[in-house]
């Protein structure tokens, strides 16, 4: 079956830097928009960024400038670079990938299980 695999979460000062990645695996088909999004504690998960299979992007207004998502399309990988990371960037980012079955037109959406990241102030 489609499993998303998350990693690169941990705990970093305000300023800092990490990178998230995640890698799809247990499918042939195409995967058309792959993305990020994030989750506090209490809070509704929420739009990070998101990346097409030709590469427009899209951004949360609180990450632009600071958040650049990527992908590599032959590896089924989607990565998330963080800079100058802020405390309010602290939550359980999730990646999240649209694959699309051509031989019944049929889009199906997965998540993966969610990393932690914690900026500290």
């Amino acid at each position: 079956q489609v499993q998303l695999v998350e990693s690169g979460g941990g705990l970093v000062q305000a300023g800092g830097s990490l990178r998230l990645s995640c890698a799809v695996s247990g499918t042939t088909f195409s995967i058309n928009v792959m993305g990020w999004y994030r989750q506090a504690l209490g809070k509704q998960r929420d739009l990070v960024a998101t990346i097409t299979s030709g590469g427009t992007t899209n951004y949360a207004e609180s990450v632009k400038g600071r958040f650049t998502i990527s992908r590599d399309n032959a590896k089924k990988t989607v990565y998330l670079q963080m800079n100058s990371l802020k405390p309010e960037d602290t939550g359980v980012y999730y990646c999240n990938a649209d694959v699309y079955d051509y031989l019944i037109a049929t889009s199906y959406n997965y998540w993966g299980q969610g990393t932690q990241v914690t900026v500290s102030s």
